[in-house]
């Protein structure tokens, strides 16, 4: 935690320097409040739904109707904790042209050291807080919007319904991690005795 303005503050999980409205592949999870089991459980190796749980299911299938350029490569709905591979693949981000390769099916990795170093090349502290400010299409709106709506309708049903305030991120670099990293959202229900969600 650190002193701001004469209040404590914790700071923020995020990658300080990177912009995430930025195009690439991006690993979240997000859990529960306390990791309270709201939707459901896993049955013979598979996840049995609440209705909370369908709802939170359905509202993560539809992030993409609802943001232009978000790709769901995987995603799974655990007990208590929501696992997504995603995709932003923006035409209009300038920065991206010269720091990127394709691989099969849009899948986009990035090397940050070098997308890093054409961002902030300057001081300017105007251009960095705006590059690291929440934006339109960016992780923290999908992920905030995605988790309102499911907090909406879950507290229709249970009023005490709540999400871990913060989320986890990563940025997925390369294709290894990345099917790594599909792998286990798709086995995440039959290795969940084992998970450390459980």
């Amino acid at each position: 935690m650190n002193l701001f303005n004469n209040k404590y503050r914790i700071e923020s999980p995020r990658f300080s320097e990177w912009d995430y409205s930025s195009n690439g592949i991006y690993f979240i999870t997000i859990c529960t409040n306390r990791k309270e089991h709201f939707f459901g459980k896993i049955q013979n190796e598979k996840m049995e739904f609440s209705s909370i749980g369908l709802i939170t299911k359905q509202f993560l299938i539809d992030v993409p109707k609802h943001f232009e350029y978000v790709k769901l490569n995987a995603s799974v709905v655990m007990p208590n904790h929501v696992h997504v591979l995603l995709t932003i693949n923006t035409p209009k981000n300038e920065i991206f042209k010269n720091n990127h390769k394709c691989i099969q099916d849009e899948d986009i990795f990035i090397d940050v050291r070098k997308t890093l170093q054409c961002n902030f090349s300057t001081d300017n502290i105007d251009q960095r807080m705006s590059k690291i400010s929440p934006k339109k299409g960016s992780i923290p709106t999908i992920i905030r919007s995605y988790k309102s709506a499911v907090t909406r309708e879950a507290r229709k049903i249970d009023l005490d319904f709540a999400w871990q305030e913060r989320f986890h991120d990563h940025i997925v670099r390369d294709k290894t991690t990345y099917h790594k990293i599909k792998r286990y959202i798709l086995d995440n229900p039959k290795n969940w005795e084992s998970d450390k969600f459980y």
